[in-house]
């Protein structure tokens, strides 16, 4: 008997003439049917660290604790944090739904978001923290550079590639990461009158994001841009990804003012019950106000969820500033203690620059660049020098703050 003859499998100890295929190894053989089995071993821990696409690595906490994971990073918005909370865990809770359930002629259909509220009071920051404390993928579109497939701009399947960019290219993670999609309002229906012209930039791109939101297979170019017939697609499931999607809305008040006031026609009609805060009419708004401001209802009911962010006062901006885990002030006396630099800020200062932000209606982000323009010129002097102590005061701040500077940041904003 020859020597390749006597060969065995090391596992199962199959002889050669006994196997289809036997691999040779550096000390060691396997046959055919102990790969065929080792496969079926490897599927199966795999699909157990699994469930239903849920990967072990997914954070999922009770809504009262994505409510405090959130504390820490926003400051006020408890409404929205509270809704985004309860909505987050539900799909997730969903996607954890087994096949075997008892249950399963029950379907629990996806909870999409809508966020309202003007530019600076945290629409996006919300949604990233989110994102961040799940551990998921996460993408931020802008809905204003999609239009109608065909036409100049994105397609709105383009959206889906920064998903799968963020993801790796993993499709298993990408199918549960979650969407944002910005200035949702800017897709608004431009007008309730037929026109000869297509509005491919607004109604068509809501009619395009319907499938999208609800859940379909879509071919996705992994690079992004346009589709061509040569090029390799990936093929992505949209039904478990969770799409928040925020706008400031502007000029949307004057239709909930006008609903409130009709409401409040008649001899029924009480003036003593529920006064309505003028200086925040966001609090009630309803889906029917986004239908009057330009959102086709089949898109509404795609985004069940609707929450409001509460503009920002003087009192919110100013504890944004110090207190949350990631706050500006701590991001700077950071920067500073890199450089060996003691870093303060005195209490003047901090409400000056509030102040500031409030007259010129510059919102959460506009703290960021006030501060940036105080703090400019000692970042770039006091690496180079042998200062090592920096305290702002209100009249350091205010000799930095010149008319000009602030004119220039209430453009950019």
């Amino acid at each position: 008997m020859s020597k390749e003859e006597n060969l065995e499998c090391s596992f199962c100890g199959r002889k050669k003439a006994e196997t289809d295929l036997l691999i040779a190894g550096m000390d060691a053989h396997i046959c055919d049917k102990c790969i065929e089995q080792a496969h079926g071993i490897v599927e199966e821990e795999v699909s157990e660290t699994k469930t239903n696409g849920l990967s072990k690595d997914l954070t999922l906490r009770k809504p009262i604790q994505i409510k405090e994971f959130l504390d820490q990073y926003i400051i006020g918005q408890d409404e929205t944090k509270r809704s985004m909370s309860v909505a987050v865990y539900n799909h997730y809770k969903r996607l954890l739904q087994t096949k075997d359930s008892e249950d399963d002629d029950v379907e629990i259909e996806k909870s999409n978001i809508v966020l309202v509220g003007e530019t600076g009071t945290g629409k996006t920051l919300v949604a990233k923290t989110i994102a961040r404390m799940l551990n998921v993928p996460f993408a931020i579109v802008d809905a204003t550079v999609l239009t109608q497939a065909g036409y100049v701009g994105e397609d709105v399947e383009s959206i889906l590639s920064k998903l799968l960019q963020a993801a790796d290219y993993d499709v298993e993670k990408a199918q549960r990461g979650i969407i944002f999609i910005d200035e949702i309002d800017k897709i608004a229906r431009k007008g309730d009158n037929p026109s000869i012209t297509r509005d491919v930039s607004g109604e068509g791109v809501q009619q395009a994001l319907l499938k999208l939101l609800e859940g379909t297979v879509v071919n996705v170019a992994p690079k992004g841009g346009r589709k061509h017939p040569e090029q390799k697609f990936i093929e992505v499931d949209t039904k478990e990804i969770l799409f928040i999607a925020g706008g400031a809305f502007s000029g949307i008040e004057r239709f909930i003012s006008k609903r409130l006031n009709m409401q409040a026609v008649g001899f029924t009609a009480s003036l003593d019950d529920d006064k309505v805060d003028e200086e925040n009419l966001l609090k009630y708004i309803i889906p029917s106000d986004l239908k009057a401001f330009g959102l086709i209802p089949e898109i509404i009911g795609r985004l069940p969820v609707l929450s409001y962010m509460n503009p920002l006062d003087a009192t919110t901006l100013r504890a944004i500033l110090t207190e949350p885990k990631n706050a500006i002030i701590k991001q700077y006396s950071k920067l500073f203690t890199m450089d060996e630099v003691d870093f303060t800020i005195e209490e003047g200062a901090l409400n000056y620059i509030v102040e500031k932000a409030v007259a010129y209606k510059l919102g959460a982000r506009g703290l960021r660049s006030l501060c940036e323009a105080i703090f400019t010129d000692a970042m770039f002097e006091l690496p180079s020098s042998e200062e090592k102590t920096f305290n702002v005061t209100k009249e350091y701040a205010e000799a930095k703050l010149t008319n000009t500077t602030l004119k220039k940041l209430k453009a950019a904003s």
